[in-house]
């Protein structure tokens, strides 16, 4: 876990997103250019609703090079290999363990959450913005396709500020 989220951090997180964050824990993950692109949620939301999704990608720049990424049939490929790599898929059950082990640091006991995570693990690939967010937030080496996925995305923070809007990224 990064730090905990500032007012400007959460203007900014607002503006990325063009609405109000919800429960922000804390950054998970900061691009070069500084601001946050990755949040750590808690499994439970202040309005009671359960929440799985731990690791939550912020950054517009970021989800659209990997909604890009998406598009290239990489989560399928990585499904194929899940279902036939032992090694690949003991990893992935890993990463899936981590997950669970970093979000209950928090001692929400949130039943309605026990034994999800995201982006599919530990038997599927469904969801690379949830896998990179992952591999991003806890570093190299956790989630192999999460790791997998980052190294194929171009370097998103280059070409402008991850503050910007979901409408300039239009």
């Amino acid at each position: 876990m990064s730090d905990k989220p500032s007012q400007s951090d959460l203007d900014v997180i607002q503006n990325q997103l063009g609405r109000t964050p919800r429960d922000v824990h804390a950054i998970s993950y900061r691009c070069p250019c500084g601001n946050p692109a990755v949040v750590a949620t808690p499994p439970r939301l202040s309005d009671g609703t359960p929440f799985p999704t731990f690791y939550y990608a912020t950054c517009p720049r970021l989800t659209g090079a990997i909604s890009t990424l998406e598009t290239t049939g990489m989560m399928a490929e990585m499904q194929e290999r899940l279902s036939t790599d032992k090694d690949l898929a003991a990893a992935y059950q890993n990463a899936h363990e981590q997950y669970q082990a970093a979000r209950n640091e928090l001692g929400m006991d949130v039943p309605e959450v026990k034994g999800i995570t995201a982006g599919g693990m530990p038997d599927r690939v469904k969801c690379l913005h949830s896998l990179v967010a992952h591999s991003l937030s806890a570093g190299p080496g956790v989630n192999p396709l999460g790791d997998e996925a980052l190294a194929a995305l171009p370097k998103w923070w280059l070409n402008d500020s991850c503050q910007a809007t979901t409408e300039e990224n239009k």
